[in-house]
């Protein structure tokens, strides 16, 4: 897209910021229309270690609820980020706010 060769370009959300934060102009580009599919990540680990399971249940259900998973957002995705000082400067969206103000262990 910087030399021009194209007019547009399909990525998920938060790849496309970090080519847009990167970008020599990031000014020059623009995420348009609505998100085409929306994924919150999860953790993966045993599904045989109950103990592990309801440890990182509590503390990231924990980090949650008090908004310190919030905050870390912020600092990787909202903030300046070494080693470059980039921002990709990408809102957190509502489908992870929904998330992180109602916890679970469920799939999507």
């Amino acid at each position: 897209m910087e030399s021009g060769r194209a007019q547009a370009f399909v990525l998920d959300d938060i790849l496309l910021a970090g080519q847009i934060a990167n970008a020599r102009n990031p000014k020059d580009f623009v995420i348009a229309g609505e998100s085409l599919r929306t994924e919150n990540q999860s953790l993966t680990f045993r599904k045989d270690d109950p103990a592990f399971k309801a440890l990182v249940d509590r503390v990231v259900s924990g980090m949650m609820k008090s908004g310190e998973m919030e905050k870390l957002y912020n600092k990787w995705f909202m903030s300046p980020i070494p080693p470059k000082g980039i921002n990709i400067n990408y809102p957190l969206n509502a489908e992870t706010k929904e998330a992180f103000a109602n916890p679970s262990s469920k799939g999507i």
